[in-house]
């Protein structure tokens, strides 16, 4: 018992009621040291007296009673020893009590002894010795927790004064400890680390996720959007390590000590600061910009539209990457905690989901035009395709706020897309274009719109989930067809329009046969066919054909008119017998003359404009021209059969007989290829 004690106030070099307090329990161990000498001395004797009186007792016999003898008769011997017995009790009774005084005094003492002790390992900081610290605080709450349950010791209250501020100044400590940790491992991450995060098939092949974006116009880029659907389906994304996993356990300590003595609050402070800051960076560094309606307004549509499609990669890597990351390690640190897990998981990301979110925001809401729905469309897949992410990842009270942001963007984004979509039908109806195809050729709306609607079946899961929100749960397949009719039927009615512009009948019907015959084409080569149906098909074949028979039969009617016999009888002079010796029925020089010279005039005619016409698709048009040539070419030999003898007995044949039935061949082949005025003849 004899160890001497070091008190709190003296390892702290102050506090009057602790130095009072080690006073008077250095006069109480000295006072229960003298105590328990005196109980052994006690002890000692009684031990003797019993031992002596057992002795008595066992040789006792009846005596004559007197001054120092027992009393000789039964009754005087049970008085004696009734009444030495309750003194023998009684200083028993006492030499418990006092055992039982020192062992209370021994508790409070080694209670002294562990705080000084917790004190030492306090003042020395938990950066060297981050375990026995955090041992020093759990003793330190020991300490409060003993002190606080023995109120009735009369320097209870100061030690509990001098204890809960030691325990104060510790967990003050702990919070630098836990945000220099914190924030020596908290760096953004590089965008190319996020990339090799990436399955193989998203990663960029240089700089940034928009270096391969389109900008080419009006259509999206020619890339299968159904091919890189079904590539998506097996991707395989690697969360980043955002925090070393050997920290994460020591900064939940700290977080456990923190939050066990109530400083919730500043530890949420602490932890969203450092990650926030640290997240943002990262986005920034991977290209992410804070963009306004205004902003989004001003911009060109080929710059607007690349940045859709870095913003759509963005998306993907901030949820299923960056978030991702930042839930797990939220997670791991706060374990147990699941309020304030939530609650710091919130506060780290909002500010980052408010700048990705607010530019889908303001592409929704930025004036609707054809060419976007289809970023329109692929902003509704990202968005619905991190729904469970953001869902998972996004949970609890806490983050209710983020989560229907989040689906407030994806109802906007539907909604625009199918008013958008809406749009499309009665723009093409109503485009008052008025610039006319001098060739005839296809029509930079036919080929737009169809290309618009090729794009449409790239789509069509997502149209139909459009279609399902929208209209009432109908057959979103009868619906897709329904509305892809009235597109086709919107186009025609727009190409009859158009058709009116030419002065030339025959070039009318050349355009809208080149036209349908484009529309036909298309869909028997992509999935509207399926859709169309072979009804539709073949009903616009048979349209092509009608214009294409209206284009021979105005554009050649005059000049077959020049080859045929009508008119040819003699008038009473010059007619000469055929080179077969039979007669020429009567012709009249001069009429086939004029003939000739009339047919070589208007060939010439058809061959300088129609060779600047244009059937685009080379096959349709060698059809055509061999259609002409079938009519024409056996018309013109037996024009020449029959009455070219009548010029070439004459003076100048080769004046009339300008060509013969091969140079016809030949010139048409020169027919409806888009010449110039300035183009050689061939």
């Amino acid at each position: 018992m004899g160890v001497p004690v070091r008190t709190a106030a003296t390892a702290t070099g102050g506090g009057g009621g602790v130095d009072m307090l080690s006073e008077r329990a250095t006069k109480m161990r000295e006072a229960l040291q003298k105590s328990e000498s005196i109980t052994d001395k006690t002890v000692s004797i009684l031990g003797s007296f019993d031992h002596r009186l057992s002795a008595l007792e066992t040789a006792m016999q009846p005596t004559q009673y007197g001054g120092n003898k027992l009393p000789r008769s039964e009754k005087g011997r049970k008085a004696f020893l009734v009444g030495f017995g309750i003194r023998t009790l009684a200083i028993r009774k006492a030499h418990e009590n006092i055992d039982k005084t020192l062992k209370a005094a021994e508790v409070i003492l080694s209670q002294f002894d562990i705080s000084v002790q917790a004190e030492a390992k306090i003042l020395k900081g938990p950066h060297e010795d981050l375990e026995s610290y955090l041992q020093a605080i759990e003793q330190l709450r020991n300490s409060i927790w003993f002190f606080s349950d023995h109120k009735s010791f009369k320097s209870s209250d100061g030690v509990l004064n001098h204890t809960n501020n030691l325990l104060a100044k510790a967990i003050s400590k702990l919070e630098e400890e836990f945000k220099q940790i914190l924030s020596s491992y908290s760096k953004p991450v590089e965008p190319e680390r996020l990339f090799e995060c990436l399955p193989n098939s998203m990663r960029p092949s240089s700089g940034s996720p928009g270096d391969q974006a389109d900008s080419s116009g009006m259509i999206p880029s020619s890339h299968s959007h159904s091919d890189h659907q079904n590539s998506e389906e097996n991707s395989v994304y690697t969360t980043p390590t955002l925090i070393p996993p050997r920290i994460l356990p020591l900064l939940h300590d700290l977080a456990l000590q923190m939050v066990e003595a109530g400083n919730q609050q500043q530890l949420l402070i602490i932890y969203r600061e450092a990650r926030s800051q640290v997240l943002e960076e990262s986005l920034r560094k991977l290209g992410v910009e804070k963009l306004s309606k205004d902003d989004v307004q001003k911009m060109q549509w080929e710059v607007l539209e690349a940045k859709i499609g870095n913003w759509i990669h963005f998306m993907r890597i901030a949820v299923k990457l960056l978030f991702a990351g930042e839930r797990k390690v939220c997670d791991q640190i706060f374990e147990g905690f699941n309020p304030l897990m939530d609650q710091c998981f919130a506060e780290v990301t909002a500010g980052s989901v408010a700048v990705l979110l607010s530019f889908g925001h303001a592409i929704a809401k930025s004036k609707r035009s054809p060419e976007k729905l289809f970023v329109l469309l692929d902003m509704y897949e990202i968005m619905r395709e991190i729904h469970s992410e953001i869902e998972s990842l996004f949970r609890g009270q806490p983050c209710n706020e983020i989560r229907e942001s989040a689906l407030g963007l994806t109802k906007r984004l539907a909604q625009t897309a199918q008013e958008t979509f809406g749009d499309f039908e009665e723009a093409v109806e109503k485009d008052a274009t008025k610039t006319a195809m001098a060739d005839g050729t296809v029509h930079p709306l036919t080929s737009y719109v169809i290309n618009y609607v090729k794009f449409l079946f790239d789509y069509q899961s997502t149209l139909k989930q459009l279609f399902r929100e929208f209209e009432n749960g109908d057959d979103s397949n009868s619906q897709l067809a329904d509305v892809t009719m009235h597109i086709m039927q919107a186009l025609q009615t727009n190409l009859d329009g158009k058709s009116k512009q030419y002065k030339d009948p025959s070039l009318t019907h050349l355009f809208l046969m080149n036209n349908i015959h484009y529309m036909v084409r298309s869909v028997r080569r992509s999935e509207a066919k399926d859709l169309l149906g072979d009804d539709w098909v073949q009903r616009h074949r048979r349209v092509v054909q009608q214009h294409a028979n209206q284009y021979k039969r105005i554009a050649w009617a005059k000049i077959l008119q020049c080859l045929s016999v009508q008119g040819l009888t003699s008038s009473g002079g010059g007619s000469v017998a055929s080179m077969d010796g039979g007669n020429s029925s009567g012709a009249s020089r001069a009429i086939i003359k004029d003939r000739l010279k009339t047919f070589n005039m208007q060939f010439e005619e058809l061959h300088q404009r129609q060779s600047q016409w244009t059937v685009p698709d080379t096959e349709f048009r060698e059809s055509l021209r061999l259609a002409v040539a079938e009519v024409l070419l056996p018309a013109y030999r037996s024009f020449i059969k029959r009455f070219g003898p009548l010029v070439e007995n004459g003076k100048n044949p080769q004046k009339y007989i300008r060509y013969n039935p091969e140079d016809l061949e030949h010139m048409l082949g020169e027919f409806f290829e888009g010449k110039t005025l300035n183009d050689p003849k061939r």
